[in-house]
């Protein structure tokens, strides 16, 4: 099956917390080859690995200096390929993240783009002699003097990730056999790193500026003039010679960009990871809010991505990643109720039209990291944010670690408790055990992928509630987002259907909801 990426589940590893077989301290390739059939036995489908490149790790791997190389501390290419065709032995197949839109300022590409304007390199970057007043996404300019080359060049974030210049057909060409390269290895497909911002428009004139004194970057670089066109070269010179799942990480688009990115006849990409369901909570600092949205607007987002794709393109579903806090942490109850609220979001989610992604721990229902103090945090974008803030006397501190406790990429950056793993594995009831069920529903049931979508209740701020219907089979989906008991009778065809799954063991429908609880339900037709 050609579309065999609408039935999986992708599990995403971030390899630096995930497993480390040889105890320095860094997770590696040999430790996520140990827990291969951990994951079989989940019943995921696709592994994304974040990057595993060689890199400085100025921003943990997402600054590459050799892609056709892994990183010293992740292993060796021999330790690649084992995993590979052990995971490949499990039925598991393994995405790779491709960050295309920029390179570390250590790749011999920029190296050499930085001598002088006239070598072989000069313009595959993106190089001014006058600057802008775009701020990058990690904080401070988006430019950066380089004294050898007496010219500024661009980075969208860290001032180590200079961005490509994807108008170069040379720069499109190597990157193209970069692809190869891993394809030929035998990898099953791409995550692209913020894959819409690789076709800059040209209009380097300055932009309103925020609360940072910048004027936000991504709003000028994303879904530029030609990325369509790079996208489908993309396509007609790699994706298409192999059967691949390709996903990219698009900011900034809505559904109907969506459908072009990813619709069934655009020939472009599989599906993208949109962001608008994670950037509900913004406040006066932006994103780092210290509360969550209402749950009107998260479902007013989700059914609209849920609604507007059906029979064009296809979703990518996930409440986590390694740019995320915890879900439980976001939108459930990481106390009291943190089973059963993560067993709720996973129904939540997973009922959906779309693939959905598992982020490593989500399936135990881990929390956000929980730290107090600055000291404890390596996340750059959440130091800079930190000192920005704090240091032009916006925030108290106080306050900005409150921010940072509920919305740093940290909270998803702790280590897997694989003690912890192995006995929820073991364990009927657990977390892991309800995920396991959620992973096989999907594939015994084909409303789930294919059906039609109806969101009831849109107004409640409680009870998440939809239907799913395809052929003769509709389904319910009823989630309670609260610490309260909550009544919901539904329409007659429900009220005696076959319980799919509860996370409070029901083999019944109960018009009484527990906290968080969760049921999905099969219509009697």
């Amino acid at each position: 099956m050609k579309d065999w990426w609408k039935k999986s589940v992708v599990y995403q590893i971030y390899p630096r917390c995930f497993n480390d077989s040889d105890g320095d301290g860094m997770g590696d390739l040999n430790g996520i080859t140990a827990k291969l059939p951990y994951l079989a036995e989940l019943g995921v489908d696709v592994i994304w690995l974040s990057p595993v490149y060689a890199s400085p790790q100025a921003d943990n791997g997402y600054d590459i200096s050799d892609y056709r190389a892994i990183h010293p501390a992740f292993g060796t290419m021999d330790d690649f390929d084992r995993m590979l065709a052990g995971a490949h032995g499990l039925g598991l197949k393994i995405v790779m993240d491709l960050v295309v839109n920029h390179t570390s300022d250590e790749h011999e590409w920029f190296r050499e783009s930085a001598k002088s304007r006239d070598n072989p390199y000069a313009d595959w970057y993106i190089w001014r002699d006058v600057t802008n007043n775009w701020g990058a996404v990690f904080g401070g300019s988006a430019w950066k003097y380089s004294e050898a080359r007496g010219q500024y060049y661009f980075h969208a974030f860290l001032e180590k990730q200079p961005d490509l210049n994807w108008e170069n057909p040379a720069v499109r060409a190597a990157v193209h056999d970069i692809m190869r390269f891993w394809c030929d290895k035998g990898v099953d497909g791409f995550r692209m790193d913020v894959i819409n911002a690789i076709s800059k428009s040209g209009d380097w004139s300055d932009g309103e500026a925020d609360e940072t004194g910048f004027s936000p970057v991504m709003g000028h670089i994303a879904n530029g003039p030609r990325i369509h066109e790079y996208l489908k070269e993309m396509n007609r010179e790699v994706l298409s010679k192999y059967d691949l799942i390709t996903v990219g990480e698009t900011d900034y688009v809505s559904p109907e960009l969506a459908c072009k990115y990813a619709g069934f006849d655009s020939n472009e990409l599989n599906m993208v990871f949109q962001f608008e369901h994670m950037s509900l909570e913004t406040d006066k600092i932006g994103r780092w809010a210290k509360k969550p949205p209402k749950l009107s607007d998260l479902k007013k987002t989700l059914s609209k991505w849920q609604t507007e794709l059906h029979g064009k393109a296809w979703n990518s579903l996930y409440w986590c990643n390694h740019d995320q806090p915890r879900v439980v942490s976001r939108f459930g109850n990481d106390t009291q109720y943190r089973e059963e609220s993560a067993k709720m979001l996973g129904v939540c989610l997973h009922f959906m039209q779309g693939t959905p992604y598992v982020y490593q721990g989500e399936e135990l229902g881990m929390t956000n990291a929980g730290y107090t103090d600055i000291s404890q945090y390596s996340d750059v974008d959440s130091l800079n944010a930190y000192n920005d803030f704090v240091g032009r006397g916006l925030l108290k501190k106080e306050d900005m670690l409150e921010r940072l406790a509920f919305t740093s990429r940290d909270n998803a950056r702790t280590k897997i408790p694989w003690d912890e793993a192995e006995r929820q594995s073991k364990t009927p009831g657990s977390v892991f055990a309800f995920y396991k069920r959620l992973i096989e529903l999907r594939k015994e049931r084909g409303a789930i992928v294919h059906g039609d979508y109806k969101l009831l209740l849109p107004e409640s701020e409680e009870l998440f509630v939809y239907t799913r219907a395809w052929k003769n089979e509709k389904l319910l989906v009823v989630c309670n987002f609260t610490s309260d008991r909550l009544q919901y009778s539904p329409e007659g065809c429900f009220e005696n259907g076959e319980v799919l799954i509860s996370n409070y063991g029901r083999n019944t429908y109960n018009p009484v909801l527990e906290p968080y609880e969760a049921i999905a339900v099969a219509a009697k037709m």
